[in-house]
């Protein structure tokens, strides 16, 4: 199928540079597991995957199995391990599929030991634990140990995840999760990997890098960290064309409610999304889209599928032209951190959220 006016333009050679440059950052005795949850951060994880990989990524990291699975039907020979707990129903699936797990429960590894053993495998799992998020993990360490036990289980690795509510509290996570792996491997158990850093605490914090990161939104171009050590680029543009052009008079209104009129003899474009397409509604009213390097505020509630921009100010608009929705901040486009301050969230919450309906094209 020929893809419509609105596209999101990924640039494969922006991730491939995005995890060359980390990799530089923390040396090449750190491995990178990739993560690539939400459908790589709006990016297409199965279209991304074969870039993250021939750049070095050990792992390509998931939520769900239902994420996982789609990657290993494209990829059946690709690293994949789920982030989140792993129903007990899908945990055969699992198996068969080489599919790592984390696993933080005496009980479920029973089960999943049970279910390796009568397929004749063992089941690759990285243990977590709790270190103070209070989410997913475990404390216990007997229990952590009693896992180790298990014959049909390979505990490859053992991890945390960090609050990042400050340098104080996040060494003290730290200083658990390393205080909990000591205590596990002088029962004669080694971990290949130990890991806790996520995209931030892998560049602000190298003494938190250990010899596994989990990078997500750094990979994209998402820069959230203080450190000016590594300058990631953006790889997604988000583009539509104009459908429609109008001239308003003074009072005249646009869309639900008429609740942006026109103070001035005005010109206004339609555009062919809204937010089905991961376009936040909020923006309507806040935001802008760029035309012809010019900034045209959007006007009026924005629509499930359409919206509309005022192009007053852009010398010779015309149907048809490109508009810039989300860019790299240079040029007057608006970037997804600029985007997601006018909406009240955060960069990574713009991103899962774009939606399948426009279509992704890949460049070099």
């Amino acid at each position: 199928m020929i893809p419509g006016d609105t596209q999101i333009r990924i640039s494969l050679g922006a991730i491939g540079a995005n995890m060359d440059a980390l990799q530089r950052l923390i040396g090449p005795d750190v491995a990178i597991m990739a993560v690539v949850k939400a459908n790589g951060y709006g990016h297409g994880a199965a279209e991304i995957a074969p870039t993250l990989l021939r750049h070095g990524a050990v792992y390509l990291a998931v939520a769900r199995m239902e994420e996982a699975l789609p990657l290993w039907q494209a990829y059946p020979d690709a690293p994949l391990f789920v982030l989140g707990r792993t129903p007990d129903g899908q945990l055969e699936e699992a198996v068969k599929n080489r599919i790592t797990l984390t696993v933080f429960s005496l009980q479920q590894a029973l089960l999943l030991n049970e279910i390796a053993g009568k397929m004749g495998k063992t089941a690759c799992i990285h243990l977590k634990v709790e270190t103070g998020f209070n989410r997913l993990g475990t404390d216990n360490v007997e229990e952590l140990a009693a896992i180790l036990q298990l014959p049909h289980l390979y505990a490859e690795g053992i991890y945390s995840h960090l609050a990042l509510l400050d340098r104080a509290h996040d060494e003290a996570q730290l200083q658990r999760l390393l205080n909990t792996a000591d205590a596990l491997e002088k029962t004669g158990h080694h971990f290949r990997y130990r890991h806790i850093a996520d995209s931030i605490s892998a560049v602000d914090y190298p003494d938190f890098r250990l010899n596994m990161v989990r990078p997500g939104a750094v990979l994209y171009g998402m820069k959230g960290f203080e450190s000016n050590a590594l300058q990631p680029r953006p790889a997604l543009t988000f583009q539509t064309r104009i459908t429609r052009l109008r001239d308003l008079s003074p009072g005249e209104g646009v869309g639900y409610d008429l609740a942006w009129q026109a103070a001035r003899p005005s010109r206004i474009a339609a555009l062919p999304v809204g937010y089905a397409d991961g376009y936040p509604r909020c923006l309507g009213g806040k935001g802008y889209v760029t035309v012809r390097g010019v900034k045209c505020p959007l006007v009026g509630i924005m629509c499930m599928d359409q919206c509309v921009a005022d192009v007053t100010d852009v010398p010779g608009v015309q149907e048809g032209d490109p508009v810039i929705l989300y860019g790299d901040g240079t040029n007057n486009t608006l970037s997804i951190a600029e985007a997601a301050s006018l909406a009240g969230t955060n960069k990574n919450e713009l991103l899962a959220r774009l939606s399948a309906r426009p279509a992704r094209i890949y460049e070099d």
